[in-house]
């Protein structure tokens, strides 16, 4: 996945703001992780404010299922 589309589906994701959608961040953030590194998921937690919005810190490691 891309960066430009993981942000996309990130900002869809803290628009609606349930839990539901906290899982399936935290599922875009593990492929982002997997294919970019941590460097990338960092940004995009800062960026997208995804601390406030969902509780996750840069530094945090998200593996997939």
């Amino acid at each position: 996945m891309d960066i430009e589309r993981a942000r996309e589906l990130l900002a869809t994701h803290v628009a609606m703001g349930s839990g539901y959608n906290r899982n399936a961040a935290r599922l875009v953030l593990a492929e982002v992780q997997r294919t970019h590194g941590q460097q990338a998921v960092d940004r995009l937690i800062v960026e997208l404010d995804l601390e406030r919005h969902f509780g996750f810190k840069p530094g945090q490691e998200f593996l997939t299922p």
